[in-house]
């Protein structure tokens, strides 16, 4: 237990820094915002574009661990969004966040700085990886629902339509085709422009971590007590126990791909949740459910290492 507290410890003191910072006012919130721009306009797409150039795109493109990642997060997502549309009677703008926010994770700040500790190159892959399951399937299922729901009568293609536009200009979108892109064509990179794209990707780990703690600064916990309560479960526990099931479906899969799979699903929601839940007028909601399963994800990431490590059912871990 020892050796996971060293990998998740740092992880979330970084975290803590940037509370700190920002609650001190050592470095003004506004600052930190344009530091998150800076991870997700360029440092993250620049470890995408690092991690997709230097391989194959058959090692790349994972077809098991999409279907695992992919068919677990949406199994997850319509749990969350039946739930609380048929159960609890929520609207389905309500509905749809919190079927995101159960299976969306926050894979590039949290995860990947986790995951590269434990699994070192391997991470970078399955972060793609899951960035296509988050971007182009869980975000746009979100958007569909909630911005259908917002525009009764309109022509639902129309829906579809600004919807793909928008995530089409999406930094992560367009730097998973251009690595894509350049892994299939067998291209180069100069030097200086491989240079350039390592040292920003380099930067995307600490800067991201710092950035998260930083926008907590503010976010209240109250309120939506029962909906938070089943957001921060559906995301801490009920998606990374699903993903858990599914890959017993593939035994072929790389054990390390399955401790990256599991370990990314353990992580909270990613930060922006808190903007699409602005976005329908449930902000409250969001920010409370992205607040405390940021905090309390410290606990269940430790957790499942160890769970992981301890049991070797995918074997001990590096």
């Amino acid at each position: 237990m020892l050796d996971i507290l060293a990998i998740t410890t740092p992880i979330f003191l970084l975290i803590a820094i940037g509370y700190i910072a920002v609650y001190r006012n050592i470095v003004p919130q506004p600052v930190v915002r344009g530091m998150g721009a800076f991870v997700i306009n360029f440092a993250l797409p620049c470890l995408l574009i690092r991690a997709l150039i230097v391989r194959d795109i058959t090692e790349v493109l994972n077809i098991d661990y999409l279907a695992v990642y992919g068919a677990g997060s949406l199994i997850v997502f319509a749990l969350g969004y039946f739930f609380a549309r048929v159960i609890a009677k929520k609207s389905q703008q309500n509905a749809a966040l919190q079927g995101m926010g159960m299976s969306a994770s926050n894979s590039g700040f949290v995860g990947y700085p986790i995951v590269v500790q434990l699994l070192g190159p391997t991470a970078a892959v399955a972060l793609a990886l899951c960035f296509i399951i988050e971007n182009l399937v869980i975000t746009p299922l979100t958007l569909i629902l909630g911005d259908s729901a917002q525009t009764e009568g309109a022509n639902r293609w129309h829906i579809w339509r600004k919807t793909f536009v928008r995530l089409g200009r999406n930094p992560i979108i367009v730097a998973l085709l251009i690595g894509l892109s350049i892994s299939v064509s067998g291209i180069t990179l100069p030097g200086p422009i491989f240079s350039v794209v390592d040292m920003l990707a380099s930067a995307s780990g600490p800067v991201a971590l710092f950035v998260i703690g930083g926008g907590l600064v503010g976010l209240k916990l109250r309120g939506v007590r029962f909906d938070m309560a089943r957001i921060v479960f559906g995301k801490l526990i009920l998606h990374p126990l699903i993903i858990f099931l599914l890959l017993g479906l593939v035994p072929d899969l790389d054990p390390l791909m399955k401790i990256a799979a599991v370990t990314f699903a353990c992580a909270p929601m990613f930060s922006v949740y808190a903007i699409y839940g602005q976005r329908y007028g449930h902000e409250g909601m969001s920010a409370a459910a992205l607040m405390a399963a940021t905090l309390l994800s410290f606990i269940t990431i430790s957790i499942s290492l160890w769970l992981l490590d301890s049991s070797a059912v995918f074997g001990q871990l590096p």
